[in-house]
């Protein structure tokens, strides 16, 4: 019984809890039994079994006296390593930040959801300081995916943790933050739903950043319902307001440039199947060049990624200084990276992002984009460890499908669509302009089970 809770989606927990056929006390002990009995010690850094035990009881009471606060009241949550927590210092997948100074308040999110009745169980593992779309941290250890079954492969990142937490049934969600794919990728590798919001549609106080031009966030959770629910408490609402939409009156473009180049094994196939099953329920489906890809990739290789110069930006007295010997030095060497990018080469790239974000919009109109979350399924951690320049490219083949997204300011939805090589699962990618995550989730509620395959 120890893990059952954990597996379940916030949907079927809630029914439970708010039947009183459970508690939610008697829920969050339980998920601190699956955790404990779990194998795997480095997918959270922090438990918080005090502050949850607590959070329960008030929950229980609540319920108890038919005060509930809704859906997810006593639901448990956890919460990625960069969202400040009252009362501990905000880690951030590094050591040099343990000794910082105790947070003062919880985040802005964290607040908001505690006021929706959710339990905050712990903080997950991460990359460090949130940079790198593989999830490897040589300081706390790398999570293991759960779904490998021959050799340790990588959870993906920066979410790392959270990742995992979810698919590996310890908790029915975690929050985690995306600035290039952070959110979709674990989701994709670990078979499980992502949804990364549109950058601004949450409160970001409390949160620390890696590039706060790119800096999102968005749950990682079992279904598409359950992203909903949590998003309209994120945004204060009683309840959610988004529906599902009709396939027949969708139209979804898939891009013919950029996101299928040099794919692994299975993972087309699996796209691909996604994408026939959308169609024989009636949605349509068009191929199209989107210039902006190809431009994104050369303002790049000229004056070097967006994230990395505001990562030097932020982190650059740091690596200055004796810090820079206890982090993770590919993180230092990509982060060092950031200071070949001038001013002038700055400000030329958000003036072309600006151009590109108006031109693509022109371009997608009203229609959703569909591509592969990750052009590759999981691979094994082992050989990434031991070679950096393995790690580099891997880490940017990891990256490039999702990371076109947020410098197009895009919302998006990883939901599972089959497997690929190994047995590994793969993710179909959902995409939409910049605040139309109403229509995106609207769409993905009546697509998620025909994507995975569940239903025509």
């Amino acid at each position: 019984m120890a893990l059952s809770f954990g597996a379940m989606s916030i949907a079927q927990l809630s029914l439970l809890i708010q039947s009183g056929e459970t508690d939610p006390v008697a829920v969050a002990e339980a998920v601190f039994d699956g955790i404990d009995q779990y194998a795997d010690k480095t997918v959270f850094t922090v438990l918080l079994r005090e502050r949850a035990i607590r959070e329960a009881q008030a929950s229980l009471k609540r319920i108890r006296d038919g005060r509930s606060l809704g859906a997810l009241d006593g639901i448990p949550i956890a919460w990625k390593d960069l969202f400040d927590i009252e009362g501990m210092a905000t880690t951030a997948g590094s050591v040099v930040l343990a000794d910082s100074a105790p947070a003062k308040h919880d985040a802005a999110v964290v607040a908001t959801l505690k006021n929706a009745g959710m339990v905050a169980v712990g903080r997950t593992n991460m990359s460090e300081f949130a940079f790198s779309g593989l999830g490897i941290n040589p300081h706390y250890g790398t999570p293991e995916n759960p779904h490998s079954k021959d050799e340790p492969r990588i959870p993906g990142g920066s979410s790392s943790g959270a990742g995992v937490a979810v698919a590996a049934g310890l908790v029915p969600v975690a929050m985690g933050t995306d600035t290039g794919g952070s959110v979709r990728i674990p989701a994709a590798l670990n078979g499980i739903v992502g949804y990364k919001a549109t950058r601004g549609r949450y409160a970001m106080q409390g949160v620390f950043p890696l590039a706060t031009s790119l800096d999102s966030l968005g749950p990682l959770c079992r279904s598409v319902q359950d992203a909903v629910w949590v998003d309209a408490a994120m945004r204060g609402l009683t309840a959610p307001t988004v529906v599902a939409q009709s396939l027949k009156d969708v139209e979804i473009v898939i891009p013919r440039n950029v996101v299928f180049d040099g794919l692994g094994s299975g993972v087309a196939e699996a796209f691909e199947g996604g994408v026939e099953r959308l169609r024989a329920a009636g949605a349509s489906f068009s191929q199209i060049d989107i210039p902006a890809f190809d431009e994104i990739l050369a303002l790049m290789a000229r004056y070097g990624a967006l994230v990395t110069a505001e990562a030097f930006a932020l982190h650059r007295e740091r690596l200055a200084g004796p810090e820079a010997a206890r982090m993770d030095h590919r993180v230092v060497m990509r982060t060092r990276l950031g200071e070949k990018t001038t001013m002038p080469d700055y400000i030329a790239t958000l003036a072309a992002r600006a151009r590109l974000i108006a031109d693509t919009e022109r371009l997608v109109g009203n229609r959703l984009i569909a591509f592969p979350s990750v052009a590759h399924v999981a691979p094994p951690i082992a050989a990434l460890e031991r070679d950096d320049e393995l790690f580099i490219a891997t880490n940017g083949k990891t990256l490039r499908n999702t990371a076109l997204g947020n410098f197009l300011d895009w919302c998006g939805v990883s939901i599972p669509c089959g497997k690929g090589d190994a047995d590994m699962p793969v993710g179909f990618l959902l995409s939409a302009p910049a605040n139309r995550d109403e229509a995106l989730l609207a769409v993905s509620l009546a697509a998620e089970a025909i994507i995975r395959g569940e239903r025509n």
